[in-house]
């Protein structure tokens, strides 16, 4: 079973995430901010993480940015899902090592879409 970590700081999305992951076979956690999905990521690396830009402790770039210098950080698939929808946030966060994007709100077709084109579903 696949494992993907949901990394968002509203309790709403990663409920309706875990959800639409879990219907797709996933095991999923949890993390409200980024400095939480790094502490997670140092216990056990996810094959997937679905990451929220706007969050506080650490935003999502910062914790991208930091996650891809980590031992093994590179491997994990990484979808930037958030309201941030201009060209220069999307090219920051595929510079930054997102391997796709999705804008909030998104349902399971969205999703399984973007996990297809990474190879994740």
């Amino acid at each position: 079973m696949k494992n993907c970590l949901v990394v968002d700081d509203s309790a709403v999305i990663r409920k309706v995430a875990r959800r639409i992951l879990e219907s797709m076979s996933f095991q999923v956690s949890e993390a409200e901010d980024g400095q939480q999905a790094m502490d997670a990521c140092r216990r056990k690396m996810p094959e997937m993480i679905l990451l929220d830009w706007n969050m506080p402790v650490m935003d999502g770039y910062d914790f991208l940015r930091t996650l891809r210098q980590m031992p093994g950080g590179k491997a994990p698939k990484v979808v930037f899902c958030t309201t941030e929808n201009d060209i220069a946030h999307i090219a920051r966060a595929m510079h930054a090592g997102a391997d796709e994007y999705i804008m909030k709100p998104f349902d399971g077709e969205i999703l399984s879409s973007k996990l297809q084109q990474v190879g994740m579903a």
